[in-house]
């Protein structure tokens, strides 16, 4: 009797390069998932996509209202969700906070999302 498993290993030995070189890891992969599950909302990804365009790079949370066409705690909510996710911090500078964008955060998820194979050396 042929031992199936054993044909298909040994096929897999000279046909097919490895396909799982530099796979993300299970614990990193549930931490990148709340990251991105936060990315996930068009309200939240607009406002990312804001602050990266923003003079300066940053904004206050009050000039988001108008653009959004969202009440202030509809965007607090919003604002709270990507600074748990780290993808934003505030400096309060009065009775405002100003936001500004987390590069090396924004780093990670692209990092994540591009094959070893192919990122910078």
């Amino acid at each position: 009797m042929v031992d199936i498993s054993a044909k298909v290993n040994n096929q897999m030995d000279y046909c097919c390069t490895p396909l799982f070189d530099g796979e993300i890891e299970q614990a990193a992969a549930s931490e990148m998932a709340s990251v991105m599950a936060a990315l996930a909302d068009p309200v939240r990804l607009r406002i990312v996509s804001m602050l990266s365009a923003a003079p300066e790079g940053r904004a206050c949370g009050c000039d988001l209202e108008t653009p959004l066409g969202l009440s202030q705690p509809t965007i607090s909510h919003h604002l709270k969700v990507l600074r748990e996710a780290g993808l934003i911090t505030g400096t309060k500078e009065g009775r405002w906070v100003h936001y500004r964008l987390v590069p090396d955060r924004l780093e990670e998820i692209r990092m994540a999302l591009t094959p070893k194979a192919v990122q910078p050396v």
